[in-house]
C-alpha cells in the first residue's frame, strides 16, 4: 500500500483546507519544495500534490514549483487541480509528474477522459470528490446531484491508472477516513483506489494496511501530519 504525503498549493505556499473551505485555510511554514524534499528524504517516494489556485482558475499555476518539486531524484508525484485540456496534462508530463489526475474536465466530458487515457497510457488518475455520495466539482464548489456509484458506470472501461475517492465531508477533519464507502466503491468499479479525506491518527494508516483491501491502492495524508498529529518519522517506518 503507498502512503501518499499531500502538499497542497495556494498562493505559492502549504496550506490545508477544511471541507474544501477556502475560507477555513491553514498556512504552514515549509515551502512546498523543503516539505517534499522532507517527505522523500524520509523514504517516502510518492507524493500528492493539489495545485488549488489552479482548482480556481481552472488552468494550472503553480507549474514552476511543480517542476522544481519533480527535479528531486526518483520521486514520483501525482498532481491535480484545473487541468482542462490535453495541453495541460502534456505540460505537466514535461515538468517530471508521474501522475496527473484529472476532475472536473474528465466528468463533464468523458471523451476528454478517454483521449486523455489513450494518449498517456496509464499515467492518468481520476478524482472522485464526493459529498454524501454525490459528486462534487471546480474545486468542490460545484455541488452536483452526480451519485458517484451511478457515474462509475461511464468510465468502467477506460484505462484509468487510479482512482482518487475524497470524502469531502471528512476532509480536514481528522475525524477518520470513510473506509465504508470508499472500499464499496473501489469493490464496484475494480480499479486502484486511493482512500482520500479524514485521516485522523498512524492508526488509521495501519488498520488499512493490515486489512490488505481489495482494490486499495494507498491513502493520502495530509492535516494531520502537518497539526502534529501524526509523526511523520513514525509513519515513515510503515511504507
Amino acid at each position: 500500500m503507498i502512503i501518499f504525503p499531500a502538499i497542497d498549493i495556494k498562493g505559492g505556499e502549504c496550506v490545508r483546507l477544511l471541507k474544501g473551505n477556502f475560507d477555513k485555510i491553514t498556512k504552514y511554514n515549509k515551502s512546498p519544495l523543503s516539505q517534499a524534499e522532507e517527505f522523500f528524504n524520509l523514504g517516502f517516494k510518492n507524493i500528492h500534490i493539489v495545485d488549488l489556485d489552479g482548482a480556481i482558475k481552472e488552468n494550472p499555476i503553480n507549474t514552476n514549483i511543480i517542476k522544481e518539486i519533480g527535479k528531486i531524484n526518483k520521486i514520483k508525484v501525482q498532481v491535480g487541480g484545473g487541468i482542462r485540456t490535453l495541453d495541460h496534462v502534456k505540460k505537466l508530463f514535461d515538468l517530471g509528474v508521474d501522475k496527473v489526475i484529472l476532475g472536473t474536465a474528465a466528468i463533464n466530458n468523458i471523451q476528454f477522459l478517454k483521449n486523455s487515457c489513450n494518449q498517456f497510457k496509464n499515467k492518468i488518475a481520476l478524482s472522485i470528490d464526493v459529498r454524501n455520495g454525490y459528486i462534487a466539482l471546480s474545486g468542490w464548489k460545484n455541488q452536483t446531484n452526480i451519485l458517484a456509484t451511478k457515474y462509475s458506470e461511464k468510465f468502467k472501461n477506460i484505462n484509468i491508472s487510479r482512482i482518487i475517492y475524497t470524502d469531502i465531508n471528512k476532509d480536514g477533519t481528522k475525524t477518520g477516513p470513510n473506509l465504508i464507502e470508499t472500499i464499496n466503491f473501489s469493490n464496484l468499479i475494480k480499479i486502484p483506489t486511493v482512500i482520500s479525506g479524514g485521516v485522523a491518527s498512524i492508526n488509521d494508516i495501519i488498520e488499512i494496511k493490515k486489512n490488505n483491501f481489495k482494490n486499495i491502492e494507498g491513502v493520502i495524508v495530509g492535516k494531520a501530519i502537518y497539526d502534529g498529529n501524526i509523526n511523520i518519522k513514525e509513519l515513515s517506518k510503515i511504507i
